[in-house]
């Protein structure tokens, strides 16, 4: 059975969807959620589904080894972000190579970078009248949005869509293909 944590910021829902698909599967489970905000709706979700769940600061994540240990000592397969904004540390990119992977709700190299999530991109992505946006799943680097793209899935973007409306577009494809890749990913490591 692989083991995967996941990092989020806020909602999680996201983080939550990942825990239902595998709750159904018996090859991989989530076994740690964490996050960089102790008023986070994930922890809640996270204990509504019996998950261990942690919120950490700052030094814990950067300056100490303390998060890199807690992965350690439940023997992660495999690092997920869901909607976590905090730049990763290159101690954690390190000792799990090529076992990080982000969500990005956009057709990246486009969008990304410091500051470019959620709201910020879909806005970005209307005013430049983009005929199409999507998400990209890619591994993580110690450089935002720049990891070697796993995945990549696309919607239509219409004259009458918003940033609104196209932030739900966004959401089912993350919600259709996140846990599959995850999945793949998995089966695929030996």
């Amino acid at each position: 059975m692989k083991r995967i944590a996941i990092f989020a910021s806020g909602s999680g829902t996201n983080a939550e969807n990942i825990i239902r698909y595998f709750q159904e599967r018996n090859n991989a489970s989530v076994v740690q959620v964490l996050t960089n905000n102790q008023h986070a709706k994930v922890l809640e979700r996270a204990k509504n589904h019996k998950i261990s769940a942690f919120s950490f600061n700052r030094p814990a994540f950067y300056t100490s080894d303390d998060v890199l240990n807690l992965l350690k000592s439940a023997h992660i397969d495999l690092i997920v972000l869901a909607g976590f904004l905090w730049k990763f540390p290159s101690s954690i990119i390190e000792a799990f190579p090529n076992k990080v992977i982000n969500i990005h709700p956009a057709l990246l190299p486009k969008y990304g970078g410091k500051g470019m999530y959620g709201a910020h991109v879909h806005k970005a992505v209307i005013e430049n009248n983009e005929q199409e946006s999507g998400i990209t799943i890619h591994y993580v680097n110690e450089n935002y949005d720049e990891g070697a793209i796993i995945f990549q899935a696309k919607t239509a973007i219409d004259s009458t869509d918003t940033a609104e409306t196209l932030a739900q577009k966004i959401h089912e494809l993350e919600y259709a293909h996140f846990p599959k890749v995850i999945e793949k990913l998995l089966i695929s490591a030996h």
